[in-house]
């Protein structure tokens, strides 16, 4: 048998226009341009925000003449699994996705007692260049839309409501950006993408804002934008250095924004949003996790409306990245405490199902 041939439209195509990356009032001059109602537009909103339901078919109150028009036209098929891979007895479930151009990206959800996480892309590949980072190395291909970001969340919450996730029927109760990409890099589609999630049913998922969490190397202007939004989703900045000299090496775009510049427009952000801002820090063996370095950060953050996530590097094949040992991550939390910071460990869920952003995608492509 031949293998399975795959057809990707021209590079530099749009993704089709759909549903998700119009506004209420947008999709009703949108089924009005079809020759339909307008109302028809809110009731394919309640399908796919209320009821997680992309097939048309299944739409009964739809008249049947327009059904294949209309998801044709508003629900094309954005995103195809590649593969799910599970790990942790199912509780945490990689799914890659292909998009229309052939384009692969990675979402991860993760099952807690208490609440069900959905890490999503924002980007396929990232431009960041960050040298620890499974996307990073792979460069930037494309900004997803605002229906690409949309639509992993609506499929695995569809998924999750259905039972074909591990620990039976759920909900998806926080989204992150810290998949593929750099979101701010994405800032008007990442930011749709935000409202769809949280307005009110049938405008989008009904999501409370404070669910949603947005994770950046430290954009500042877009930084500065979102604060401007008043919105109340968490601010994530991926900091991995207290200080310039490593950060420069770390985190490229540290060239652009230093430390004191990224940490500045975080303390505006939390004293407008009241929100508390998170502090990812990747422990790298040798490279960022000495005492020293724990205490630098540690003034930097003290008395700051902050917390630090500490992250367990996931190597990557042939890297020499790798994960602190377990003596020095250790002292590192102990370290931040003596200095009043709240500190937790990231769990290191996925290790191996490729959990690194990037990981399955690079061994598919």
């Amino acid at each position: 048998m031949p293998a399975e041939l795959t057809f990707a439209a021209p590079r530099g195509a749009k993704p089709p226009r759909h549903l998700a990356d119009l506004s209420p009032e947008e999709r009703s001059s949108a089924v009005a341009d079809l020759g339909e109602k307008p109302f028809r537009a809110k009731q394919l909103a309640q399908h796919y925000f209320g009821r997680l339901e992309s097939d048309t078919a299944a739409m009964t109150d739809l008249p049947s003449g327009v059904r294949e028009r209309l998801g044709e036209e508003l629900l094309p098929t954005l995103l195809t699994p590649v593969r799910h891979i599970d790990c942790d007895d199912g509780m945490t479930r990689k799914t890659l996705w292909r998009a229309f151009d052939g384009v692969m990206f990675e979402s991860v959800l993760m099952r807690y007692p208490d609440r069900v996480t959905l890490c999503v892309s924002s980007q396929a590949g990232c431009g960041m260049n960050c040298p620890f980072c499974a996307t990073g190395q792979n460069g930037l291909t494309r900004n997803l839309s605002t229906g690409e970001i949309t639509d992993q969340v609506v499929a695995s919450a569809r998924d999750l409501a259905r039972g074909d996730v591990a620990g039976g029927p759920g909900r998806i109760s926080n989204v992150v950006f810290m998949g593929m990409g750099e979101p701010l890099a994405n800032y008007r589609r990442v930011l749709d993408s935000i409202r769809r999630m949280t307005d009110p049913v049938p405008g989008g998922l009904g999501m409370s804002q404070r669910g949603v969490t947005v994770s950046t190397v430290g954009l500042v202007p877009a930084i500065e934008k979102l604060i401007d939004q008043r919105m109340q989703v968490r601010l994530a900045i991926s900091l991995h250095a207290p200080d310039d000299e490593l950060r420069d090496e770390l985190v490229p775009v540290n060239t652009r924004w230093k430390v004191a510049e990224v940490l500045e427009s975080a303390w505006r952000y939390a004293d407008t949003t009241g929100r508390r801002v998170s502090i990812e820090y990747a422990l790298i063996r040798d490279i960022n996790d000495q005492a020293w370095r724990a205490d630098l950060l540690g003034r930097l953050l003290k008395g700051r409306l902050a917390h630090v996530n500490l992250i367990p590097l996931n190597p990557t094949p042939g890297s020499k990245w790798t994960a602190s040992r377990p003596e020095d991550e250790r002292e590192f939390v102990r370290r931040l405490e003596s200095h009043g910071i709240s500190v937790t460990i990231r769990d290191t869920r996925g290790q191996e199902i490729d959990g690194a952003c990037g990981q399955l995608a690079a061994a598919e492509n």
